[in-house]
């Protein structure tokens, strides 16, 4: 499981994407929400704009990643 460090409260999913370089663009973000090819804790999730907050799991292309936040 790779950790993901933010400094604020959340990310939104799509944003997260591209932070860990799971996606190069917002597009390509979209477009792999939209297929269901991305867990949240575990649940596909179609949303993009989810608010990910500390200790969430994100699961992309076979890895996981864990949100930890910075100001806990």
């Amino acid at each position: 499981m790779k950790e993901i460090h933010i400094n604020t409260q959340y990310i939104k999913l799509g944003d997260f994407l591209k932070l860990a370089s799971i996606c190069s663009s917002g597009g390509e973000a979209k477009v792999r929400i939209a297929s269901g090819e991305i867990l949240v804790n575990n649940e596909v999730c179609t949303m993009r704009g989810k608010k990910l907050r500390n200790k969430d799991t994100v699961t992309a292309c076979g890895m996981e990643y864990i949100i930890k936040n910075e100001t806990n």
